[in-house]
């Protein structure tokens, strides 16, 4: 694979850049591979990266339905902190936190990773007292992160209006070193390092069964003929349930669509992240201007990637009262994700009961910022058989009473 550098940039402008590479190979599926991966969305990709830097397995595929990158990972407010509450939370999203900030430099890409950090407003006493609870115990788990006063906050966000009609600002959990990447590259740049270590990543090609002999996984029917696997990896967010059904086992989880939206673009005027759980929104802008805006999930399951205005105007009519500048705003263009959601709002990583069946599932709204730390602990568990990072997220959890309920710090409604 040819290296990206300035040097690079140079010489190919000089010939009108036609020396250029595909970033990724466009593969033909083999017979068989060592290990399957369902789903080529970012943690689908992170996971097949890892196998092969961290443990040398590289007969790898990686398969999607549609197009790389082209569901959640696509469909997200990139977002990235790791100031969550329980230790299992913030042990796996602050391992994916310091894996962000080198990422471009691992693969060769600029993902964008902007360390601008994020504050999570206090609106509430009931909010004060939960956000320096989990300051205190973010203090204990290594994490950086500060409980800040009203005037901290509007020092980093001057368009902020503390004394909102409803919801005054009381203070926020700041942490510095969060911030936002561009979700497409993150994609794209362990698509492209997958395919450099010789795995294939192959799209329109839909799983439609499983098929497995005495309780053991030996490899899935898809749209391109049968492959067989020794293990398979189901990394597919809203569609897991689909995905087990077709193993033979269940899920704890329910799908429901999670929007956002951006606004026209506009001048430099917010360089954090800043969201607000009791208005149930969250922002920040983007490079090109725009603010980028996401709210709480539907109130009902379901699969589309549209959502419902009533929750466009309850999210946007709630922010208006914390940032009034925005009302003047229109809004540029809208979508949404089909999260998968768990009763206790924690991730599920973890072996299945069939036999050589890896899953990786439940993250809710958070999706995108455990990108690279769900990766590279699905990789260990696939790898070795276990992961410290995986221990607590296992299936096992749901019938042992062992929740680990983060609805509290996910920083949305759910």
């Amino acid at each position: 694979m040819k290296k990206y550098s300035v040097f690079a940039v140079a010489r190919e402008a000089m010939r009108h850049h036609t020396g250029w590479q595909r970033a990724w190979r466009d593969a033909e599926p083999k017979r068989r591979y060592d290990v399957i991966i369902i789903g080529a969305g970012g943690h689908g990709l992170a996971t097949a990266y890892y196998l092969g830097k961290n443990f040398g397995i590289t007969n790898v595929a990686i398969l999607e339905k549609g197009w790389l990158g082209g569901g959640n990972t696509g469909r997200n407010t990139t977002i990235i902190r790791s100031n969550y509450l329980q230790d299992p939370s913030a042990a796996i999203y602050e391992k994916s936190r310091s894996l962000y900030e080198t990422m471009s430099q691992d693969l060769n890409y600029n993902v964008m990773f902007s360390p601008r950090g994020v504050i999570m407003l206090a609106q509430t006493e009931h909010e004060v007292r939960g956000y320096k609870r989990t300051a205190h115990a973010n203090a204990l788990q290594g994490v950086k992160t500060e409980f800040i006063s009203p005037a901290r906050v509007k020092e980093l966000v001057p368009i902020i209006d503390l004394d909102g009609p409803r919801y005054p600002v009381l203070g926020g959990l700041w942490q510095e070193r969060g911030g936002t990447a561009r979700h497409d590259a993150v994609a794209w740049g362990y698509a492209r390092a997958c395919s450099d270590m010789g795995m294939d990543v192959i799209q329109k090609c839909e799983v439609t069964g499983i098929r497995q002999q005495n309780g053991k996984v030996t490899g899935v029917s898809t749209t391109r003929g049968d492959i067989d696997c020794d293990k398979l990896g189901m990394v597919v967010a809203g569609h897991s349930g689909h995905l087990a059904d077709m193993a033979g086992f269940r899920l704890p989880i329910e799908s429901v669509a999670l929007q956002a939206l951006v606004s026209e673009p506009i001048k430099p005027c917010m360089d954090v992240v800043v969201m607000a759980n009791t208005v149930h929104g969250y922002m920040s802008q983007s490079d090109k201007g725009e603010m980028v805006i996401g709210g709480g999930t539907d109130g009902y399951n379901n699969y589309t990637q549209r959502g419902s205005f009533h929750h466009i105007e309850e999210t946007v009519r709630a922010l208006i009262e914390t940032f009034p500048m925005i009302s003047r705003l229109k809004m540029l263009r809208q979508w949404g994700g089909i999260v998968d959601v768990t009763g206790d709002r924690s991730p599920i990583l973890s072996k299945t009961p069939v036999e050589g069946i890896f899953i990786n599932c439940g993250w809710g709204t958070g999706g995108f910022k455990a990108i690279p730390g769900s990766g590279w602990a699905m990789a260990e568990l696939m790898a070795k058989g276990r992961s410290p990072l995986t221990d607590a997220f296992g299936l096992n959890r749901f019938t042992e009473g062992r929740f680990i309920d983060e609805s509290v710090a996910a920083g949305v409604a759910h």
